[in-house]
């Protein structure tokens, strides 16, 4: 399998399929918020719900994109993701995967609403950390600009969706003259069809925005575990023309050789020299190849980080993040960011199979193992039960939060996001007494523990695999 000896094939199969594992939790863990607001409204049977929530995170999976997914990759710098010794690589594998698996699982056991997004990324945050310490290894181990963003996201994200849920709750009390949304859903009856179509359609929001999301961390695992153990077929996207890589980064290399360099400061010449430098590294290799065949392997891995580098820097050169001396045309901007477009199309990739198995595993998760999460955003946040305004309100600001970040690349979390937006209609119903404090509390420290937890798990996870597979 993909030239591994038997071993490898073995080990890479464990991977994926503990991937696979991970996003599959994720989907009764996660997924159990979009479906707790219809269960508890007699929107929709909890059968119906969980199916019919687990088909449209599929459908989110395949039609959300991969921005999220790269963000995920990208949290590790390429120096960390591929080892020379292929051992250490799966050793940072396994230590990921298996925290947050654990993390998830036992959250889950105890009905506690727990952030899959803060899991994954804290497991990566480990493994990234774990790196520093090892003699020898890179002193940056992680992609900080990335790490700020993603921090940022996470922080922020269930504040804005309290907040939000707070005001259109407020409003909604203040400006709906038919109370008959604000009624407790009677148990015996399902609510009218114009109420139950809300509720439905904000579910599938839900639903959709979380695949979309959520389901692209997934991918974006697959991938690291596909780039850290056979980096020579996924790296970069074979299925592209190389030709046409190669005149996209010799582009770039002819606009920055134009540069007068009497003309710039010398922190300019050495940024100037770092981008030549790196599309060297993609167009000396490539020079008049028509395919990947008669590459050599470790051209694979040089070409995907000079890649990196180029767009990177050139995202801040274009953008005016990166002041400097250039004096780039109109012209030659657009061209530089035309170029660079065309660069990361070859790493920002997933294959369809790596798609359609994190969809399949999602989608099935979805219907399996709901319940313990429902209970909790239905009955335990506020000490009223929730009604129709207050199910379709959360759902509405999850799904608005979640597709819009998505859109940004940014991963959120859906179970923060949702419960967040639940407490702020409770809160904006009937003051803040309305909320049990108990169960805030048990959200709240999960999601202060879940970030040092992983870390430190994952980290020491890394370091034992290390070890063990060097004996």
């Amino acid at each position: 399998m993909f030239g591994l000896d038997f071993g490898l094939t073995v080990l890479l199969v464990f991977c994926l399929i503990a991937a696979a594992a991970f996003e599959f939790i994720n989907g009764f863990h996660d997924t159990a918020n979009a479906v707790a607001t219809v269960i508890y409204t007699h929107s929709l049977k909890p059968r119906v719900a969980v199916i019919w929530s687990g088909i449209w995170n599929f459908i989110g999976v395949f039609l959300g994109g991969i921005a999220v997914a790269m963000g995920i990759v990208n949290l590790l710098p390429t120096e960390v993701l591929v080892d020379a010794n292929l051992s250490h690589n799966i050793a940072l594998i396994l230590a990921l995967i298996l925290t947050a698996i654990i993390w998830n699982l036992g959250t889950w056991y105890y009905g506690i609403p727990c952030s899959s997004s803060h899991t994954l990324i804290g497991s990566i945050f480990g493994v990234g950390l774990a790196f520093m310490l090892i003699p020898g290894s890179h002193s940056v181990a992680l992609n900080w600009g990335k790490v700020q963003d993603v921090g940022l996201s996470l922080l922020f994200s269930p504040i804005f969706g309290f907040g939000l849920a707070f005001l259109i709750m407020y409003l909604l009390n203040h400006f709906i003259k038919n109370k008959e949304i604000f009624k407790t859903p009677p148990v015996d009856k399902t609510p009218p069809m114009w109420i139950r179509s809300i509720m439905v359609l904000t579910c599938t929001g839900v639903s959709f925005s979380h695949g979309s999301n959520d389901g692209q961390k997934g991918v974006g695992l697959v991938m690291i575990i596909l780039i850290a153990i056979i980096p020579v077929h996924f790296a970069l996207d074979k299925s592209k023309d190389p030709s046409k890589l190669y005149s996209a980064a010799y582009s770039i290399e002819q606009t920055f050789n134009k540069i007068d360099t009497n003309k710039v400061k010398a922190e300019d010449i050495k940024l100037l020299k770092s981008i030549t430098k790196s599309t060297n590294t993609i167009t000396i290799p490539l020079k008049d190849m028509k395919s990947y065949s008669s590459l050599e392997d470790s051209k694979f891995f040089n070409i995907r980080k000079g890649i990196i580098l180029i767009t990177k820097q050139l995202d801040k050169i274009t953008s005016g993040k990166l002041k400097t001396g250039f004096n780039f045309s109109e012209t030659q901007i657009e061209s530089l960011k035309k170029d660079t477009k065309t660069l990361k199309t070859y790493i920002e990739f997933a294959p369809f199979w790596v798609i359609l198995m994190i969809s399949l595993s999602l989608g099935l998760g979805t219907m399996i193992g709901w319940k313990r999460i429902v209970i909790t955003i239905g009955e335990k946040i506020g000490k009223t039960s929730m009604t129709y305004a207050q199910g379709a309100t959360a759902n509405l600001i999850a799904a608005a939060t979640i597709g819009a970040s998505t859109g940004l690349g940014l991963p959120v979390s859906t179970t923060h996001v949702l419960s967040s937006g639940v407490a702020g209609t409770m809160v904006a119903s009937h003051g803040r007494k309305n909320v049990q404090k108990k169960t805030l509390k048990s959200i709240a420290l999960a999601w202060l523990l879940t970030l040092p937890v992983t870390i430190v798990l994952s980290g020491a996870l890394f370091l034992l695999f290390r070890w063990l597979f060097s004996l």
